[in-house]
């Protein structure tokens, strides 16, 4: 069998290399973007020939690339071909003037995040993010991903979702990331209630202690996932009259911008 992207010349079908691939790709997270072949190994429980194969077919084709002290990290190539995603091209790069306008009319980090995920293991996706040297410290960043329950543009998110969605949704457990984080069920129901009644979703340092979010979900874009925008700011400068104001006129404003395909 002649070699593919991803093809393999050992007899291994098209299928399990790319299941293997996606397995080794998988190995890196924000908090460990380099890893040596030994630490992927013990990841994906692959046989270092197998590997070692493996690793030289993602760097040909940029993958992959070799950083300092003999360690991998992901290529290029991703990186391009992610950018081809209607999520960069027809969501991020059309929004981007509406992210900063909302972030120069409050100084405040500002999200766009997307629902990512059947009910069972949903997230928010974070596409697009603002944020300056006045804005205050989160966990969020661009392509990364976090709890729906506990941030506002999640929140948001799960407030736009019909009651079949939410019950296996609930069906799962919630992670506390503070003291302050919603998990009880019934509790997190109202507060899905108070959102669409408002119009807009509150976190109150459910995700990080001192900070408050305020979020409004857009009408749903045919293409494009569910789609939320969110403000963080420090509990010290919420005013939630301005803010959620704000959040919408700009909602509004990224709505009519990505409507059309």
């Amino acid at each position: 069998m002649s070699e593919g992207v991803l093809g393999g010349t050992d007899g291994s079908s098209p299928q399990g290399v790319l299941e293997r691939a996606l397995g080794v790709l998988g190995c890196f997270t924000e908090d460990e973007p380099e890893l040596t072949a030994a630490e992927i190994g013990l990841r994906t429980d692959l046989a270092p020939s197998t590997l070692h194969r493996l690793l030289g077919t993602l760097l040909r084709h940029g993958l992959l690339v070799r950083v300092p002290d003999r360690r991998y990290a992901v290529g290029p190539r991703l990186w391009e071909f992610g950018e081809l995603s209607p999520l960069a091209l027809r969501l991020r790069e059309r929004t981007i003037p509406h992210l900063m306008r909302l972030y120069e009319a409050t100084g405040e980090n500002v999200h766009l995040g997307v629902l990512d995920g059947g009910p069972e293991g949903a997230t928010v996706l974070y596409v697009g993010r603002v944020s300056g040297r006045r804005s205050i410290p989160t966990v969020s960043r661009s392509g990364g991903r976090g709890p729906l329950h506990a941030t506002g543009v999640g929140k948001a998110l799960l407030a736009s979702r019909d009651e079949e969605w939410l019950a296996r949704f609930f069906a799962r457990p919630l992670e506390r990331e503070t003291v302050h984080t919603i998990v009880d069920e019934a509790e997190l129901r109202e507060e899905l209630r108070l959102t669409l009644a408002r119009g807009y979703a509150l976190t109150r340092e459910e995700m990080t202690l001192g900070n408050i979010s305020v979020a409004a979900a857009l009408p749903s874009v045919p293409g494009l996932p569910p789609i939320a925008l969110g403000l963080v700011v420090h509990i010290d400068r919420f005013d939630e009259r301005l803010l959620a104001r704000l959040v919408h006129q700009s909602a509004r404003e990224i709505f009519a911008e990505v409507r059309e395909p």
